[in-house]
């Protein structure tokens, strides 16, 4: 499945982040400009999953919801986030048409099926603190689902099988296989919990480029990773294809693609890994060499 998405995204630390995944529907942050950025194709988002309530993550959700606001937009953020409530409020105060939209608070651990095919599994992460049982940041994995005929079939005849599928239906003759299509960190430190290890797809944040520039005694610099964080973490990893994204604006293209290239021949990392610059809009990524 994830060689033939198309993902079109923005991200720069500190003024915008978003991730638009045509063939899911789905929208990962709605930072500043992305309706501007994806135009008509801002009608195919169904589904928006906001990680978390800072300003370079939600600054387009007031336009991209007037723009696209209809039944069946569904919005999903952290539960314990006041901030969407009081948009979705005032969204409607503003703009009365928008109250199709449904705007959905999720916890930690929970899932969302999307389709029959698709379920979000959604993933505590460390940026924002919270109390213990507190959710205000998540990251999101998709799960592309299918049915495998169960073992005990393998031998039977088309007829037998169609004749239990008849009576019983699809649940005693299959069982759910599932594959991690893609998951979104959002902006997080990084984890060696191996929650990322069977991703074909992995969109991580690499907010500096070295683990030294990360300051432990500046609480707000703490809550990012950096690329050699990101680049040591995926060497033991089963991941196909690494995007990078969230860069801080103070590197250039040049700085990013070193650093790329130097931390893939460290780790003996062959994988596709990409990268969203600074300032750029990257637009069917997946088929962009670094």
């Amino acid at each position: 499945m994830s060689n033939h998405l198309t993902i079109t995204g923005y991200s720069t630390a500190l003024f915008s982040t978003w991730y638009f995944v045509s063939e899911f529907g789905i929208l990962f942050d709605c930072g500043d400009g992305v309706s501007a950025g994806l135009l008509q194709k801002a009608r195919k988002v169904n589904h928006v999953f906001i990680s978390h309530a800072d300003r370079d993550h939600v600054a387009g959700l007031l336009q991209f919801n007037q723009l696209n606001a209809r039944a069946g937009l569904k919005i999903y953020y952290p539960k314990d986030c006041g901030s969407f409530p009081a948009m979705a409020e005032f969204s409607a105060r503003f703009d009365p048409h928008v109250s199709g939209t449904q705007w959905i608070p999720l916890e930690a651990g929970q899932e969302v099926r999307l389709r029959h095919d698709l379920i979000v599994r959604t993933i505590a992460n460390r940026h924002v603190p919270a109390e213990p049982g507190l959710v205000k940041s998540l990251s999101y994995a998709v799960d592309a689902v299918s049915r495998r005929l169960k073992s005990e079939f393998s031998g039977r005849s088309g007829e037998e099988i169609a004749a239990v599928h008849q009576q019983l239906g699809d649940s005693a003759i299959t069982d759910e296989a599932r594959s991690t299509a893609l998951i979104y960190s959002g902006d997080t430190p990084i984890e060696r919990d191996g929650r990322y290890d069977e991703a074909e797809i992995l969109i991580h944040e690499a907010t500096f480029l070295t683990e030294a520039e990360i300051d432990p005694e500046n609480p707000k610099r703490n809550k990012h990773s950096s690329l050699d964080q990101v680049m040591k973490m995926v060497a033991g990893s089963q991941i196909k294809t690494l995007v990078l994204g969230h860069f801080s604006s103070r590197y250039s293209r040049d700085q990013i693609d070193e650093a790329i290239a130097r931390e893939m021949k460290q780790h003996g990392i062959s994988i596709a890994v990409r990268r969203i610059l600074p300032g750029q809009t990257a637009r069917d990524l997946l088929r962009k060499s670094t």
